[in-house]
């Protein structure tokens, strides 16, 4: 493996000269645990922040959750969200909290203006105040308080705080995410996220096995298997519901439709599932995990308005087109994330281009 956790990813000109570089490192591995392809060290350690969802909403719907409470896909879909805070959104939000008995003031999530520009535009005219239903966690942290409250225990600031690394329920969900990404409870790091719930840091590897088993659950013990055939899914079936209108997930998922799971995450991580057969009949299951190593914060643009950057979506596409996942017309549907893209001005002058630069390494 490349002695360099990180290598170039893409870059950036301005006229004829290369202006920046990002850098990174992916890992694709099948539902074996085979690494199948991979670029910088796969063996990297770094925080999966909101590409965890699906996993931390795992045990809720393993032990039943869905059924307890009458949730519809829909919902689910929602618990593994980083949804843009919109109004359905929030309606999707309170009807869970309705049929599980959580009160918004049981979240611990915090408050923050919602993702989808027009969505705040109406809210400023109507003269809303933001709450928590509308931060883009408040499926996931609605979906811990109704696992709380589903095992009967205690889950406010007055007694443990479900969010509370010790609290039962998520060192349940570090066991089961452990479990998935082929480790032990011991070797997953665990941070404190942006919506102050535990988060976890493993190899890029490890991250992508578990999401090829997530895809690919036939080896996974009876109720664990069905609960991944739950959620996948609903993701799959509702990528409104994972992101919103501004999303790169909602974008790929819908214009790929049924080939390919995706959940981003914060600082430059992106998670991928891509479902057996999706690349031919027999075509196996595959987890694709990578990290843009400056955390993809920088003001470039691809025009199509992703939250959090434009690199992540740029290599993602490349990933799904070197893995030959993706389809030329697919890729000429998305092709305002990349694989490349013009860098404009503000006055929309072309000034330059953003570009792959790395080729995959094949087992």
């Amino acid at each position: 493996m490349d002695a360099v956790p990180y290598l170039p990813v893409i870059h950036l000109t301005r006229g004829d000269v290369v202006e920046s570089i990002h850098f990174g490192a992916a890992a694709v591995v099948d539902a074996q645990n085979n690494l199948t392809a991979w670029y910088g060290d796969p063996q990297v350690v770094t925080f999966l922040r909101s590409s965890a969802k699906p996993f931390q909403a795992l045990p809720f719907i393993e032990n039943g959750g869905a059924e307890k409470f009458g949730l519809i896909p829909r919902e689910i879909a929602l618990l593994c969200s980083s949804h843009s805070g919109t109004d359905d959104h929030k309606a999707v939000v309170e009807g869970i909290q309705a049929k599980t008995g959580v009160r918004e003031s049981d979240l611990l999530c915090g408050v923050h203006t919602p993702l989808h520009a027009k969505t705040v535009e109406a809210m400023r005219e109507r003269g809303e105040t933001v709450t928590s239903n509308r931060h883009n966690c408040s499926g996931k942290h609605t979906g811990m308080v109704a696992y709380a409250r589903l095992k009967g225990l205690p889950f406010g600031l007055a007694d443990q705080p479900y969010i509370d690394f010790n609290h039962p329920i998520q060192q349940e969900i570090r066991q089961t995410f452990a479990e998935m990404c082929g480790l032990n409870f011991g070797d997953v790091h665990v941070g404190v996220d942006g919506c102050s719930a535990p988060n976890f840091a493993v190899p890029l590897r490890n991250a992508a096995y578990g999401f090829a088993r997530m895809c690919d659950p036939s080896g996974l013990p009876e109720k664990r298997t069905a609960a991944c055939r739950k959620i996948i899914p609903a993701m799959i079936a509702n990528p409104d519901m994972v992101g919103g209108p501004d999303s790169f997930d909602t974008h790929l998922m819908q214009t790929l439709k049924g080939k390919v799971v995706s959940k981003g995450g914060a600082e430059g991580y992106q998670a991928m599932g891509v479902l057996p057969g999706a690349m031919g009949p027999g075509s196996p299951a595959l987890g694709i995990t990578f990290k843009i190593s400056d955390g993809d914060l920088g003001s470039h643009t691809s025009g199509r308005g992703d939250s959090h950057g434009a690199a992540r979506p740029l290599v993602a596409v490349e990933i799904l087109r070197q893995l030959g996942v993706i389809t030329p017309q697919e890729l000429a549907e998305l092709a305002g994330y990349g694989p490349t893209f013009r860098i404009e001005n503000y006055r929309h002058i072309h000034a330059g281009d953003a570009y792959p630069a790395f080729v995959l390494n094949r087992a």
